[in-house]
């Protein structure tokens, strides 16, 4: 799951953070860190549906599922598994 973490990682450096990889540790929260608002969290879900297949349902929108790296890769992996995809190479 590094793969994933790591592509998560990318997605939100290069689409909120303009770039600047190093003041993201995988933990930081995204939402109290400024790091993505509401609008950028609608960005976000598009990505999981688009590049992994995910349908993020409305009461999954919380922060417990999507604010931090950390959080993005256990949701994904519960998500994966749920659908019976084995890995996230799909789509």
């Amino acid at each position: 799951m590094q793969a994933i973490a790591q592509e998560l990682r990318n997605f939100v450096v290069n689409n909120f953070l303009f770039g600047q990889n190093e003041k993201l540790r995988n933990d930081d929260s995204f939402f109290d860190n400024g790091i993505i608002d509401s609008t950028g969290i609608l960005e976000l879900v598009g990505f999981l549906h688009e590049r992994f297949g995910v349908h993020v349902e409305d009461q999954e929108l919380i922060p417990e599922n999507l604010d931090s790296i950390d959080r993005l890769v256990a949701y994904l992996q519960a998500k994966l598994r749920e659908n019976g995809q084995a890995s996230a190479s799909v789509h």
